[in-house]
Order: structure tokens, then sequence, then C-alpha cells
């Protein structure tokens, strides 16, 4: 598959997150739709997804679609996922991300060889919880893998999980990777492993596999799996005078978590 067609894929499933009809812009600055119950970030906040040179974003009201009006044609694409440079011109009261997103064709897949047997678990098994546990609650939490739908795919230290992957079916026939290495076991190439057997397990039932990166370890596996860097994300809550109410941090489960952890 192309870089385009990926493109396109990856387009259609943050349009339809949007909820409201609202297309990736091709001209300067970035197609805004008032859409409250938008997916592409918690309720009431304000989603920015920068895909190919083209963005979208939703916003919670109309006067919120204004301040996003009045500076989305002075921003680079990197300014517009920005924290720092978004703080200097927008009322910005909480942010999540940036994270940037990547996505594989499978004649790109370059899966992990040799190493320890991978094994296939059940999403519920309870060494996938304590797994969980011992990486601690805001590690377990940003990885997502509790939310899979997939199986776990994980590799032991005699008896003990130390690292698992998975993936949570979202629209368009996308499959969002999570990937979990406990603590003490990092930097030993486990996260690539057991992703890699994910990845494959996305791509043999005709999903597309979708992986979210924050910090550069993740980045660098994503790479070395054969996905190519799309564009990025990012959710603002904003001030207007009338939603300075403290609106939770924590995203919706299925948009805000599945970043792999394994520094």
């Amino acid at each position: 598959m192309t870089s385009d067609l990926l493109l396109d894929r990856a387009r259609e499933l943050w349009t339809e997150l949007a909820v409201k009809p609202v297309e990736f812009s091709s001209s300067s600055g970035a197609n805004i739709v008032v859409s409250p119950g938008s997916r592409l970030c918690p309720p009431l906040w304000t989603g920015i997804v920068v895909l190919g040179g083209a963005r979208i974003v939703t916003v919670p009201s109309v006067q919120i679609a204004k301040l996003m009006a009045g500076v989305s044609s002075t921003l680079s694409d990197e300014e517009f996922v920005d924290e720092d440079r978004l703080r200097e011109v927008l009322p910005v009261l909480d942010v999540l991300g940036p994270a940037s997103l990547f996505y594989l064709d499978r004649a790109d897949f370059l899966p992990a060889q040799g190493g320890a047997a991978v094994e296939e678990v059940m999403c519920g098994d309870d060494e996938l919880a304590a797994l969980l546990a011992r990486a601690g609650e805001e590690d377990a939490g940003e990885s997502g893998l509790e939310d899979i739908t997939s199986p776990a795919f994980v590799l032991r230290d005699s008896k003990d999980v130390v690292a698992a992957a998975g993936y949570q079916a979202w629209p368009q026939s996308v499959a969002h990777l999570s990937v979990l290495v406990a603590p003490g076991h990092r930097g030993r190439g486990l996260a690539r492993a057991v992703a890699s057997a994910a990845v494959a397990h996305a791509l043999d039932a005709g999903l597309l596999p979708q992986w979210r990166a924050r910090p550069h370890p993740s980045r660098r596996v994503a790479l070395a799996l054969g996905f190519q860097e799309l564009g990025s994300q990012l959710s603002l809550r904003l001030g207007d005078g009338g939603l300075t109410r403290p609106w939770p941090v924590r995203p919706p489960p299925e948009l805000g978590r599945g970043d792999s952890v394994h520094r």
C-alpha cells in the first residue's frame, strides 16, 4: 500500500471519530467543526489531528471555534501540535499529547526475528493483570493494555509475564496497538517482539495497524517494525470565559490510551 492509500485510510478513521462532518484541509489553516461529542478528544475539549500536512479540529462551542480559526492560519503544522507554541496564542488550561501517529501496510511490515517464543493468551488472563500491576497505575493506564479486544501476546521471564502487546478494534477496520514492558526489563527488544506478534495478528485479520507514540523508544519500535509516521494528534482544554470548569484530564479509554510503554 502506498503512503497515499495509508493516508486516506487514516484520514477516514479520524473524520469518523470527529462525529460531525469534516474533511482534512488541503489549504492553509484547518477545517474546524463544532462537535461537542467528538471522539478526537475528551468531552468538551478541542481535538487536533494533522495528517499528511492537512488538519482537522473539533471544538465544543462556537466561541472556541472562533479562537481556533484566529490562529490556525498563522501556525505551521509543527506549531499547531506544539504545546509551548499553542500556550503562547491560546488560553490553554490542559493538554494531552502530542502523540505521533504511525500506520503500517503489510508489504512494509518488518517482523521481529528470533528471540524468545511469544505466547498468545486471553486478554483477561491473571498473568496479564499481574504485569499491569507491576508496571504501576500510570504506565499501565497509558499503555491501554487493559482495553485491548485482541488476544494478548506475551513474553515471560521464568513464569512471570514481563512484556505484552495487543490491539483495540477501532472504527474503519483499524487496530490500535498497545504495548507494555515491565520495569527492569526494558531496553532488551521485548517490546518489538510482542508488538510484532500483535501486528501480524492484526494484518492477518485484514486490519490497519495504528501506533500512537510519545516517548522516543516507542517511536523507534514503530519504525523498526516498518510503520510510517503520517501525522500527530493533540487534545486541548481551552478557556473562553464560559468553559473554565475543571473537566477530567483523563481522556476516554478508546482514544487517550494505547501509547506503548517500554522506556
